[in-house]
């Protein structure tokens, strides 16, 4: 899967990754492989993303939007 977190500024992260959960607005949620295709808005919380040689990485937002379709998501920031 391919995880791209961007805000106004600067591509905070673009890489392949294993799973990432995010901080929705109904609650934390974890995208893996094959996910359905979703949007949704993001609180403020941690983005944890797991890189594909299995080292967990963290990235605080402050809010955003997060689209997943055919294994990529994007997570634009606040």
């Amino acid at each position: 899967m391919t995880l791209n977190i961007i805000s106004a500024q600067q591509v905070v992260f673009s890489g392949e990754v294993k799973s990432v959960t995010l901080p929705g607005s109904m609650g934390s949620f974890t995208v893996l492989q094959n996910h359905a295709s979703l949007i949704s808005t993001l609180t403020p919380g941690e983005v944890v993303y797991v890189d594909n040689e299995d080292q967990t990485h963290n990235a605080s937002i402050d809010g955003g939007i997060v689209s997943v379709d055919n294994n990529v998501i994007a997570v634009c920031v606040a």
